[in-house]
């Protein structure tokens, strides 16, 4: 690891990736990166609305992150309040004219066909429709076995100003990585 280093950072820099985490993330986490993206934001003297719309969609994955990822990290719960966290990768970078934010954690096998149906729903809805869609689902309220209100994927779409993109991978017999993206 200590000579491929080097060669991770530089794959990164190809890629014009700003910010990569990778491990087991936390409430507390968000608001870490957030500010830290936020002064690498200024530095780059994006726009305050670009800003505030990378930072929306990277809630919103770490999020998803924290509440669905089936990789877990055992932790001390006198220090964290919960016994595990949850485990993800999240970047932002640069790609062309856009800000992109990409995310990625591991689900269970048997969770990909319900996810994979939410997220192609999305993809043929226009602006307005996904507008109408979220009140929708708002006044609806969580589905069952939702660990939320099931609005984060629609706030993506509708804060992105491409179509989000998403990839499930099979990595074994019980798990797929799935991974999603989202252009400002």
């Amino acid at each position: 690891m200590l000579a491929d280093l080097y060669d991770f950072k530089a794959g990164l820099n190809r890629q014009n990736v700003i910010f990569c985490f990778f491990g087991p993330i936390s409430q507390v986490l968000i608001a870490e990166i957030g500010d830290i993206l936020k002064k690498k934001m200024m530095l780059g003297e994006a726009s305050k609305s670009v800003g505030s719309r990378v930072f929306s969609i990277l809630v919103e994955q770490v999020q998803n992150i924290i509440r669905y990822s089936d990789e877990k990290y055992p932790v001390d719960n006198s220090v964290y309040e919960v016994d595990q966290l949850s485990v993800g990768i999240i970047a932002v970078g640069l790609e062309g004219a856009y800000c992109t934010v990409i995310s990625g954690n591991r689900v269970e096998n048997g969770k990909t066909g319900e996810l994979r149906n939410k997220l192609e729903k999305l993809l043929g809805m226009n602006k307005d429709e996904l507008k109408a869609y979220y009140k929708e689902q708002r006044r609806i309220g969580p589905g069952e076995g939702s660990k939320g209100a099931g609005l984060g994927l629609i706030e993506m779409a509708r804060k992105s100003a491409e179509p989000l993109m998403f990839n499930i991978r099979r990595v074994d017999e019980k798990y797929s990585f799935f991974t999603i993206k989202a252009l400002v």
